[in-house]
């Protein structure tokens, strides 16, 4: 269970720092989706328990442990969100190389002025 949390944190930790230290736009979002993944695993590696059911009620009778199904519903609606921030985000960078006719961060910045 810990490899989870180790896991979902050093995709967050990689996403990081390649967003922090690539000058490509493309290597920018490629972090930004790295980052996005490693939040997903987190929300899934929160709400599991160890020989809990889906919340799924067949008999009424006998109690039984359920996973919380609150983290499956966010992180289904974060996978969703990530992939419309995502191609918004390419889209920006393919209209920036027509615009500027690069994608390196820095040439950017010294065209701008």
């Amino acid at each position: 269970m810990t490899l989870n949390y180790i896991g979902a944190f050093l995709l967050i930790i990689f996403g990081l720092i390649i967003m922090i230290k690539k000058k490509d736009l493309i290597k920018i979002v490629i972090g930004m989706a790295l980052m996005d993944t490693g939040i997903n695993l987190l929300l899934v590696s929160v709400g599991y328990r160890e020989g809990a059911s889906a919340p799924i009620y067949e008999n009424y009778n006998q109690v039984v442990d359920f996973v919380d199904p609150v983290p499956q519903a966010l992180t289904l609606t974060s996978i969703v969100i990530g992939a419309c921030v995502t191609a918004l985000a390419l889209s920006i960078v393919i209209k920036v190389k027509e615009h500027y006719g690069t994608i390196n961060a820095d040439e950017i910045r010294r065209l701008r002025g």
